[in-house]
């Protein structure tokens, strides 16, 4: 009788361990770490990451279209250029709101790709090109991946052109110091969107 007792109590409690994982909601994979910094401004092309916290059936992986948009389960198409995983966040929580109680959404760009997440090198340089952004690219960076300068640079006129709030500014970079002297005064932090400029030499 004792031996009979003791297997029912062992098969109620697997039981119960089996009904509370049951009552248990299952929750989407932790997204991975973003690519970019917290002021990164979203592009055409990139690819999203939208972590809804306990509703994983509205966690997906979203790439941004040519329209500017993403859709996502419930909400539908969202605007997204121009816009940082922060505000984006935001947006689809004040929509999510309509279906689900406090939503609380992550936004983690997993893939930049788009115009907007690029730094322009133009001028003399070997390779003049757009470089992907990254959280903490730099001039000197930048530089590198275009293959450096040509024998017609002017390193020292180097100006760093950046648009924000609609607002274009002109930075002076003495590019020459940096790569001749190790001027780190000179290997700014740069930002999506910036533009790199390499005058050609004076004769």
């Amino acid at each position: 009788m004792s031996l009979f007792k003791s297997f029912c109590a062992l098969l109620m409690t697997s039981f119960l361990a089996q009904a509370a994982l049951a009552q248990t909601p299952a929750e989407a994979p932790a997204p991975a770490a973003s690519v970019v910094s917290a002021d990164y401004l979203i592009g055409p092309g990139d690819t999203l990451q939208i972590f809804v916290w306990q509703n994983p059936e509205l966690s997906v992986t979203a790439p941004v279209r040519p329209d500017g948009r993403i859709s996502t389960p419930l909400v539908g198409d969202t605007v997204t250029v121009g816009k940082t995983p922060a505000q984006l966040a935001a947006d689809l929580e004040t929509a999510l709101a309509v279906y689900i109680r406090t939503p609380k959404v992550s936004v983690i760009v997993s893939q930049a790709i788009g115009a907007l997440s690029q730094v322009q090198v133009i001028g003399q340089v070997t390779r003049p090109s757009g470089v992907p952004y990254h959280a903490g690219l730099r001039v000197l960076d930048a530089l590198l991946a275009v293959g450096g300068l040509t024998e017609f640079a002017a390193p020292n006129r180097a100006v760093l052109i950046r648009t924000e709030n609609g607002k274009e500014s002109k930075t002076k970079i003495r590019v020459g110091d940096l790569l001749d002297s190790g001027d780190l005064d000179q290997n700014l932090m740069l930002k999506p969107g910036d533009v790199i400029v390499i005058p050609q030499t004076w004769f």
